[in-house]
């Protein structure tokens, strides 16, 4: 009898569970009693009624799917509304919508490069960053993490090339902001172009959420391009690549996976179009979510427990062992709470992680609830003596 050829999976799937890395998916209720700060909600909208009556609206009109790539008949009248408010809200002259903001970053990277370019990549990058240079075929440099003398010294190494720097707005595993104007200026001294992943940054930061390129002074200016997310502040699903116009000219004449995809559900748009809109009218929404993040860090950082500053609304809580994260957070979820995990080797740095993602629609009596949860549930080591 012939050996199936999946049997290797097992070896795998053995190694795995020696490693403790067993990943496994967990299908959530539509009315979970869970009080969620494992999502990235950020401004509580995904639920909002003006939200999803945009996308069941968008739906009926336009159906269930965009049923085709965006340049053969996928891209409909809302998908160019979307773009056109997403440029000028941010501050970019135009704007691409794709189907998600991993495509968004792979479409970027993949086709403003070339074989022959430099890519210069923060070690602190999301993994569609960390994909989207492999797939370009460009030599990639990967720098120490918010160190812009690193980014300055190998730009200086290679005089008169090609090159992009790439680096995430806010990371998202501690909530770190990074240096963006400085990173901009040593972008302009050496000829290199700027792209920024504001995926953690839209409708968090900068005026009315517009963005950390705009809180910065970098949007709209000439060398930078953004990806952001949908799926993350304006609650949806989809990604966007925002520059030049004739940057985004050239994505929908040469990225792969905007070409060749399929464009994005006018559900999608019409829900993540009303959520702009709405943080449009209420920037009020952004500033809650920074106070939120400001108060879990405030609150738990006097309970004892190592937090990181957060510069967003992602708040990083350190645990002192890989097993005991995923203990720490398996009884916040026991004690209703649901919060995110991180542990090696999804964290390059070994450190593991509880993380919480503030909103702007929690309550005090929430957030206490919360802080409450966290530190009753914290194991041994995470607090000081």
């Amino acid at each position: 009898m012939a050996q199936d050829p999946f049997d290797w999976t097992d070896d795998e799937a053995r190694r795995r569970e020696r490693a403790g890395l067993v990943r496994t998916l967990r299908p959530r209720p539509a009315d979970s009693a869970l009080l969620d700060l494992a999502s990235n909600d950020y401004l509580g909208l995904a639920r909002h009624p003006a939200v999803t009556g945009a996308a069941a609206d968008a739906a009926r009109r336009w159906g269930a799917g965009a049923t085709g790539s965006r340049l053969v008949t996928g891209s409909t009248e809302l998908h160019t509304e979307l773009e056109r408010e997403l440029a000028a809200f941010c501050g970019f002259e135009a704007a691409l919508v794709l189907s998600s903001g991993y495509a968004a970053n792979l479409a970027a990277l993949t086709a403003l490069t070339a074989r022959d370019s430099l890519l210069v990549s923060d070690a602190g990058n999301h993994a569609s960053i960390v994909d989207g240079c492999r797939l370009s075929r460009a030599e990639t440099v990967v720098v120490p993490h918010a160190e812009p003398g690193a980014v300055r010294k190998t730009l200086e190494a290679h005089p008169g090339r090609r090159a992009l720097v790439v680096s995430d707005a806010v990371f998202s595993v501690d909530g770190d902001a990074a240096p963006l104007a400085e990173l901009a200026g040593i972008c302009r001294t050496g000829g290199a172009a700027l792209l920024v992943d504001d995926a953690h940054g839209l409708g968090v930061l900068g005026e009315g959420g517009r963005g950390t390129a705009h809180a910065e002074g970098i949007a709209g200016t000439a060398g930078v391009v953004a990806t952001l997310t949908l799926s993350k502040s304006l609650g949806s699903q989809g990604g966007a690549v925002l520059g030049p116009a004739r940057v985004v000219e050239h994505l929908v004449n040469a990225a792969r996976t905007f070409i060749f995809d399929t464009g994005l559900a006018p559900a999608a748009v019409g829900g993540a179009l009303a959520s702009l809109r709405l943080l449009r009218g209420e920037p009020g929404r952004a500033d809650r979510a920074r106070e939120v993040a400001r108060t879990l860090h405030r609150r738990l950082t006097g309970a004892g427990l190592t937090v990181a500053p957060p510069d967003a609304a992602v708040v990083s809580v350190q645990a002192p062992s890989p097993e005991a994260a995923v203990r720490w957070a398996a009884d916040c979820r026991t004690g209703g709470l649901a919060v995110g995990c991180f542990r090696p080797p999804s964290v390059p740095d070994g450190i593991s992680r509880i993380r919480l993602t503030a909103r702007a629609d929690l309550t005090d009596d929430q957030i206490g609830a919360a802080v409450r949860t966290i530190t009753a549930a914290a194991p041994v080591g995470a607090t000081a003596a």
